[in-house]
């Protein structure tokens, strides 16, 4: 029997085992015309999916077959980015015929692109049966997933510099590279007018970056001011613990903030953000459940590749362990999203792409640092939220410069280039730095060392 027709306008149909199913006036209601109040991390990713053409699947006879080539072409071949699918398979190939570990490390980079982009979308399917509240806790959650799952890795490999490093890479890249190139793409593309956004998100955002910064900020001080010695690690340990509870207890009051109170600042513009092309689900509940939990356990295996690589691709590729967890791995691993971002900043939707280098970067910082602080707490591993002198610095820099670029609610391609060159100058900073900064001042202080670093 053929299937029915899809029409969007007048009967969205849900697939899900197979075959086609109609939603009621109430469950579109529920489902499809409130889109869920789709967040900018959401419509970002939209923009690098492609539809896809079932008219073979259709034809299939078996409803369980059909199901899944149905799955498989939506989540697979849904992007733009399912060209890179295929380092998957090479990255584990490589890794279990002992290839060269660079390989393995640069393989699995690749990997991870699509893989954010693909747990975006997952979570978006997911929330049209969800409903709006459950899928933007989901979002909030699965946001930054790829960050998350890689410095838990470090983390159980005692690599502390790394979580920090890539942590602070995150932020930094989402406030100077990913904002900066959307500020002066879009101010390219509307040479003609200034170009405008709701500055009211943009100041709740910048209000928690700064409380961010002073949790960062204080145990640096502490140790500064006590010197470098057993009491003040301990009591600075004591205090970035603490910090970390209250910057989780503050993310999820902006969380309340965002999903209920103030709901209407978060939400996507549903004709800036196109979302009528994407009104209907494109696969079940279950299904976007059991692709989420597959993707996740794949990010899983590529993130312990990359923790478990990136030294000897240090090494082979003569760059620092700090400039690759800085530099590189945030630009590969949120890729997706910050081609979204650019893209709708060319289309003069600036409150989309504000959302997305703003909103990662609260996550990052007000909830992805303190539950890594907690998680090795439990562990017994000593992690404090002290970046260190040079990098606190930058993060400060970058988060003051954003705050000024955006007080006055307008843009233009000088303010993002201005802080593509603040990008630039930081990138260069760990690009000549072959020592820990932390070593040299450690070794500094301890009088080891008469020359203050060793630079390429």
């Amino acid at each position: 029997m053929a299937a029915p027709p899809i029409q969007q306008e007048t009967a969205p149909w849900l697939l899900e085992n197979g075959s086609y199913k109609v939603l009621t006036k109430e469950a579109r209601q529920g489902h499809g015309h409130s889109h869920h109040g789709r967040t900018a991390h959401n419509m970002s990713s939209s923009s690098l999916r492609k539809k896809s053409d079932l008219t073979l699947v259709s034809k299939v006879q078996c409803g369980l077959l059909r199901s899944f080539l149905t799955n498989l072409q939506e989540v697979i071949l849904g992007t733009k980015l399912s060209i890179l699918f295929p380092a998957i398979p090479l990255a584990i190939v490589a890794n279990y015929c002992n290839f060269g570990r660079p390989w393995i490390f640069a393989l699995s980079l690749l990997a991870l692109m699509p893989l954010a982009e693909r747990v975006s979308f997952l979570t978006e399917q997911i929330a049209y049966f969800t409903g709006p509240t459950v899928g933007g806790l989901l979002n909030a959650t699965c946001g930054n997933a790829t960050e998350l799952i890689i410095a838990i890795f470090a983390l159980c490999q005692n690599k502390i510099d790394v979580v920090k490093y890539s942590l602070l890479g995150s932020i930094l890249s989402n406030l100077l590279l990913v904002l900066g190139t959307s500020l002066f793409c879009g101010g390219l593309g509307t040479l003609g007018k200034q170009q405008k956004y709701d500055r009211r998100q943009a100041d709740v955002n910048m209000l928690l970056l700064f409380l961010g910064l002073l949790c960062q900020l204080l145990p640096l001080l502490f140790r500064v001011a006590g010197g470098y010695t057993t009491v003040t690690t301990v009591a600075a340990l004591q205090l970035s613990r603490a910090s970390s509870i209250v910057m989780l207890v503050a993310y999820v009051v902006y969380i309340v903030f965002q999903l209920w109170t103030h709901r209407q600042l978060f939400e996507a513009d549903e004709e800036a953000g196109e979302g009528q092309e994407e009104e209907t689900p494109v696969i079940g509940f279950w299904s976007g459940f059991v692709w989420l939990v597959g993707m996740t356990i794949v990010i899983a295996l590529l993130s312990e590749y990359v923790v478990a690589t990136i030294e000897d691709a240090s090494n082979s590729w003569g760059l620092s362990v700090s400039f690759i967890s800085i530099i590189l791995l945030p630009i590969v691993g949120n890729a997706a999203e910050h081609a979204g971002a650019i893209i709708f900043a060319f289309k003069d939707k600036l409150d989309i792409s504000l959302g997305v280098a703003l909103g990662s970067s609260c996550q990052i910082s007000m909830f992805v640092i303190p539950v890594c602080v907690i998680v090795a707490w439990i562990a017994g591993i000593d992690m404090d939220l002290n970046f260190n002198t040079v990098e606190t610095g930058c993060l400060a820099v970058a988060i003051i410069t954003t705050a000024f670029t955006l007080q006055d609610g307008t843009s233009n391609y000088l303010k993002g280039l201005i802080l593509l060159l603040c990008y630039v100058v930081i990138g260069a900073c760990f690009f000549v730095t072959t020592t820990p900064l932390s070593k040299i001042i450690l070794y500094c202080h301890l009088g080891i060392l008469g020359i203050p670093s060793r630079v390429r």
